[in-house]
Formats: C-alpha cells, structure tokens, sequence
C-alpha cells in the first residue's frame, strides 16, 4: 500500500506514541508499504515550533534528516499539481495543511494515514 502520512502520524511514529492506532501502526511497519511524508509537514511543524505548540528535542530539518531515511520514508515534494488541485476541493474545513495532504494524496494516488475523521468528507481513502 502507498500511504501518506499525517503529520501526527509521522510524530506519533517516531515516537512510539500509543496514540497511533493499531491497524495504521501495521500497516505503515508492514514492509509491502511504500511511505510517504509531504513536505508540507515540515512546514507545519516548522510554524508550530515557532510558536511553541510543538516542543521537538531537535530542530525540525534535523527531525526530518534524523528520521525519514530510517524509517525508509520518503519525501514527498509539493508540486504545481498538487496546490491547484487544492482549488477544485469542497471546503469542508480551513485547515490548508490539510487541504495540501487531500491534493497530494488524491493526485498521486495515495492512501492518508490520520486520525482526523474530516478527511472522509473528501475522495480520499484515510487509514486508522
């Protein structure tokens, strides 16, 4: 399975957090998968440790040298494709963090791995 994963799901990984459900802690260990990380979870995460919603042990270019490769994540980059597509989405939520995670996966194909129920209101299929 291709998956994409939410930015708490990437934390919630990393940090064994008993938060992370058991079918998405099985399916992102299960070697068959191909796991993605959008580069707009780097940003998120950047603009919530300025503002001291995150507290990180490290800086957020070092969590993401220290922890994608491996954990065998991939970085997913933000393509032109990707932010137009944010334009054709029902709006649902203002979350744009989000709407950028519903373009990405629904452009290329890939299953969203979040515990955040709003999701399901897009064409999307979400894992938990």
């Amino acid at each position: 399975m291709r998956l994409l994963l939410d930015t708490h799901s990437l934390l919630w990984w990393v940090d064994d957090d008993p938060q992370l459900s058991p079918e998405a802690r099985r399916q992102i260990g299960d070697e068959q998968s191909e796991c993605y990380v959008s580069l707009i979870s780097a940003w998120e995460m950047s603009i919530k440790a300025a503002t001291g919603k995150l507290k990180l042990a490290v800086s957020v270019a070092r969590y993401f040298h220290e922890n994608l490769t491996p954990n065998d994540f991939k970085l997913l980059p933000i393509a032109l494709d990707h932010v137009t597509r944010v334009e054709t989405l029902p709006f649902h939520h203002r979350d744009p963090f989000d709407h950028l995670l519903i373009a990405q996966a629904w452009q290329e194909g890939l299953t969203l791995v979040s515990a955040d129920r709003i999701f399901d209101a897009y064409e999307v299929t979400r894992v938990w």
